[in-house]
């Protein structure tokens, strides 16, 4: 059996190194307590048929590198819209809550749109996973076991964080600001349990900011707030691909915005508010 990212057992997972995130040693990557809460979204019932239109997360506080006990209920039951909700605990104190909407799927039948067919266009496919350059991507160390050095392959097609040496100085990462990239996690998210697409997309939704960097690692923190996801269909495939953005604005708030595709195409959007401060 391979490494997962937690194990666990009813309500209580504990996660691995490999959840770990870049911020604090002690602290997981946003990504991985997504990927666990749409997990156990993807399991309730009635109404497990129903397609995500949208998730929704809130990180109270860093979510810690320690045993985690997972709420969840069916807060608006229905046969064409359901609202569920999920609460991440640590030692009774509440780290992340979530919410997601369930909704009955459109026809196929569908009349040609030409306003898809704009949208189609605003939004091109990304060229393949294997025209990607293999980046091992890492903020902070990148040999400590982590979420994003050790539980994701990353290919990137353009904006690859180039380590760059100068005068003899310590190397520097080359900041992009924006990133085109595939992404497609290495471990399961628990033993035994196979991976879904939605597990997978929200498992990289939340790399917005981090691969669209605009702000040098070791002297600001641009954490996340929060990340919404907004889909336009069902995601298929192990690997999901980010179109990601980081807008920034002196005394105002800071945005990673991404298009999420897989290898069909584009699939919805994620945004991440972003906290900025000088360390």
């Amino acid at each position: 059996m391979s490494e997962s990212i937690f194990v666990g057992e009813g309500e209580h997972f504990a996660p691995t190194e490999h959840a770990r995130g870049p911020w604090d040693p002690g602290a997981l990557h946003g990504g991985a307590p997504a990927a666990l809460i749409v997990w156990a979204f993807e399991h309730m019932q009635p109404g497990a048929e129903l397609p995500f239109a949208r998730l929704s997360f809130q990180f109270l506080r860093p979510v810690p590198l320690a045993p985690l006990k997972l709420e969840r209920s069916i807060s608006r039951p229905g046969r064409r819209v359901q609202a569920l909700e999920a609460e991440l605990s640590a030692d009774g104190v509440p780290v992340c809550r979530a919410s997601g909407l369930r909704i009955a799927p459109a026809p196929e039948d569908l009349p040609e749109i030409s306003l898809l067919q704009a949208i189609d266009r605003a939004d091109p496919p990304l060229a393949p996973p294997e025209e990607g350059q293999h980046v091992h991507f890492a903020l902070d160390d990148a040999q400590r076991k982590s979420f994003a050095a050790t539980a994701m392959e990353m290919r990137f097609l353009s904006g690859a964080p180039l380590l760059q040496q100068a005068d003899g100085q310590a190397p520097t990462r080359q900041l992009a600001g924006a990133a085109n990239v595939w992404m497609r996690l290495r471990h399961p998210l628990l033993p035994d349990q196979p991976l879904s697409p939605l597990v997978r997309l929200a498992a990289t939704a939340d790399f917005g900011n981090g691969v669209a960097a605009v702000l040098p690692f070791d002297e600001y923190l641009f954490i996340n707030a929060d990340l919404t996801i907004t889909l336009n269909r069902r995601p298929r495939g192990e690997w999901i691909g980010l179109n990601a953005r980081t807008l920034l604005h002196p005394d105002g708030i800071g945005w990673a915005e991404s298009v999420l595709h897989d290898e069909h195409g584009p699939v919805g959007r994620a945004e991440q508010a972003l906290v900025v401060q000088r360390r």
